[in-house]
């Protein structure tokens, strides 16, 4: 069940940095709002996810998998561009998180 917490935070945490980006530095109401409400339902998750998953865990795979998503969502609603560097550097947070999954 903690497990379901951690990934609900990784959702919220996600939406909530991309409304961070469409409120256009909190000028933009709806977005600075859905960013602030993402990102208390985000902690609150996160929190309840910490009673049963070691904050070492718990943290990086909330950050490391917020880090691919948000890349993603930059590279296909964003049109960032996408580096060699960006590819290789996403790869090793996969990895990372993979490697601290299965500890």
């Amino acid at each position: 069940m903690y497990w379901l917490y951690l990934f609900v935070a990784i959702i919220f945490e996600v939406i909530g940095t991309t409304a961070m980006k469409w409120s256009n530095g909190l000028t933009n109401i709806r977005g600075t709002i859905v960013m602030f409400v993402c990102y208390g339902l985000s902690f609150t998750s996160l929190a309840v996810a910490l009673k049963g998953i070691d904050i070492s865990i718990a943290y990086a795979i909330w950050s490391g998998l917020g880090i691919v998503c948000i890349t993603f969502i930059g590279l296909f609603l964003f049109h960032e561009m996408m580096s060699v560097k960006k590819i290789v550097g996403i790869a090793f947070v996969i990895v990372g998180v993979v490697l601290l999954k299965t500890n």
